[in-house]
């Protein structure tokens, strides 16, 4: 039997994860007004109610992010909040805060986020046994490290395939709390990874200043997809709960041309039904992108950063060949059009944005040229013409055969859809013969397919070639009507909703001791981990902020990046230890080159 493949999507509100679902995203994630990682993408329950209703029409599912940790005060409305999600029809609950296995929930199935550190078999494994349907991988596992997971464990398992990167191990970044006192684990990170920092050797020369040390470009997984599905990735989720309906709609749209490519109904097969229609080519670099990387999923390392901003440039389209006053000349690598807006990097390799006005051949007049220079390389950050392609309506239809017959005395009209959903009508047979049987039918079959405002695609099949009675229009559209609410009615009844009762158990837990970065922040955790063999738990770091420890640990490594990595340049070393400094602050870097990771403390 083929294995069911989803591609997941982001949802910052309503109308955005209506383009996802029309784009052929299999599934959506969004938050409620609290306990979201993302502060800034809260929705109202009747909003995610409103889009649960339309995914369902598909057969396409809503996932409900609850992925923050939890203080004890916020317990019971993290459980209300759980009990609201079930009864408005979500699909699952995206969790961070092992509280939610110790509380009493309905049925609804639990993902464990990335948010969760789950970067091993061992701990998949463990949360497989807890009674988590699905798990979130960590972003920096390759191929390899995903198919020893696989082969020791059964859970559904996710993997990220497009977005902005996190430069932290997910769920193990302490910075912005340390800094800011705005936890990235309470949903409110304020992102001190996309900050300018100086970077000093021990003795106080500094080797690079201002530059946005640990900003990492997006990544972009597109050529890996198969070997992401042999490797046993189920679901395949695109970042973004705070981009616009534009990335969304660009960036679904793409991976969905993609996954179809590689879904042959034998091995694999999408889960949700219906075919979007697009009016665009899907470009996933004209839309928000600082560039792109894979993210060590064939298991090698490569530059991965973006020292000169953390903002997105787009696509190059050109160097800068000649200035005039009011134009400039560029080498033309793409074309621009009126009301592209560029951007550039000026002398002092601060990045810098203007607007086309006009353009013929290879010269452009600009809204402005200040800091431009002669041999300077131009980004087209937003594409004018493109983003009117955008706007532009994607349908997603499914397909259903109709069958018009005469029988006796009575008319039967009969629909089956793509996953094999039936309903039909039987009426009096008290019409007239038809004077043109020719037109009769062709009339039948425009009334019959005139379904564009709905999810269905009716096709009349040549059942209808012996009809002879003459129908008016408008009662062939008031069939037409009936069998369209009366499939969108049975769909619903069919449709297969997933169940998973935690039954808790007394599995041990890898390790009997957990410092700050386990993040138990309430009582509810800490049982679970003691019913789990924990002996001492230690409070989550947002509770009891301490110094000189580690607030991020990640596979991105400055000494690599500017070309010191002992294992590629042995012979040139700086003085250790590092620090980055940023308006005062101090923060010293370690390396562990054994396991190719990188501290900040």
């Amino acid at each position: 039997m083929p294995v069911g493949i989803e591609l997941l999507a982001p949802a910052r509100n309503w109308t955005t994860g209506k383009v996802a679902i029309d784009c052929g995203a299999d599934a959506v994630y969004i938050a409620a007004e609290s306990f979201g990682a993302r502060e800034a993408a809260g929705n109202t329950m009747g909003d995610i109610e409103q889009l649960v209703r339309y995914a369902h029409r598909f057969y396409a599912k809503v996932y409900l992010t609850l992925n923050t940790i939890l203080f004890d005060q916020e317990l019971e409305a993290a459980r209300e909040l759980a009990v609201e999600a079930w009864h408005s029809g979500c699909d699952a609950l995206i969790v961070q805060d092992m509280a939610l296995l110790e509380m009493d929930l309905p049925p609804i199935p639990l993902i464990a986020s990335t948010q969760a550190h789950n970067t091993t078999p061992e701990k998949v494994k463990f949360l497989q046994e807890v009674g988590f349907q699905r798990v979130i991988l960590a972003r920096e596992l390759p191929i390899q490290q995903i198919q020893a997971i696989r082969e020791q464990t059964t859970v559904e398992l996710e993997a990220f395939v497009h977005g902005s990167l996190c430069v932290s191990y997910s769920g193990q970044c302490y910075l912005s709390q340390a800094l800011t006192e705005r936890s990235a684990n309470r949903g409110i990170c304020a992102q001190p990874c996309r900050s300018t920092y100086d970077l000093l050797e021990a003795n106080g020369k500094i080797i690079l200043r201002e530059k946005h040390l640990l900003s990492l470009r997006d990544v972009q997984r597109a050529h890996a997809l198969q070997d992401m599905l042999k490797a046993g990735i189920t679901s395949f989720k695109i970042e973004g709960r705070l981009k616009n309906e534009s990335y969304v709609k660009n960036v679904t749209s793409f991976y969905r041309q993609k996954l179809d490519t590689l879904l042959d109904g034998q091995s694999y097969k999408k889960i949700s039904s219906g075919k979007s229609i697009y009016s665009f080519t899907p470009q996933p670099e004209k839309t928000f992108s600082r560039g792109f990387i894979d993210y060590f999923i064939d298991g090698e390392r490569r530059l991965m950063a973006s020292f000169n901003t953390a903002k997105a440039m787009g696509e190059e389209v050109g160097r800068v060949t000649g200035l005039d006053s009011d134009q400039i000349t560029y080498e033309k690598k793409l074309p621009l059009h009126n009301a592209d807006g560029l951007c550039f990097f000026n002398d002092k390799e601060e990045l810098r944005g203007t607007n086309v006005n006009k353009v013929e051949e290879n010269k452009v007049w600009l809204n402005t040229m200040r800091g431009l220079q002669k041999g300077a390389m131009l980004y087209r950050n937003y594409d004018h013409k493109f983003e009117k392609q955008l706007q532009r309506p994607v349908t997603r239809k499914i397909a259903v055969e109709v069958r018009f017959e005469e029988q006796d005395n009575e008319i039967v009209l009969s629909v089956k859809d793509e996953d094999g959903v039936e309903v039909s009508l039987r009426e009096n047979n008290n019409f007239k013969k038809a004077e043109n049987v020719t037109k009769n039918l062709e009339n039948i079959k425009a009334s019959l397919e005139k379904t564009g405002g709905t999810p269905f695609e009716f096709q009349l099949i040549p059942s209808a070639d012996n009809v002879t009675s003459f129908f008016p229009s408008s009662q062939l559209n008031e069939w037409r009507r009936k069998l369209v609410e009366d499939l969108i009615n049975a769909r619903e009844v069919l449709r297969e909703r997933t169940k998973m009762k935690i039954i808790p158990n007394e599995l041990p837990f890898l390790t009997s001791s957990l410092d700050y970065r386990a993040n138990v922040s309430n009582a509810l955790a800490e049982k679970f981990y003691q019913r789990h063999s924990v002996i001492y738990c230690e409070k989550a770091y947002e509770l009891m902020p301490r110094d000189y420890v580690e607030l991020m640990r990640t596979k991105y490594c400055l000494l690599y990046e500017i070309g010191y990595c002992p294992k590629q340049n042995s012979k040139v070393k700086l003085q250790e230890p590092l620090f980055l400094m940023n308006n005062g602050l101090q923060l010293r870097l370690s390396f562990n080159c054994m396991l190719c990771e990188m501290v900040i403390n």
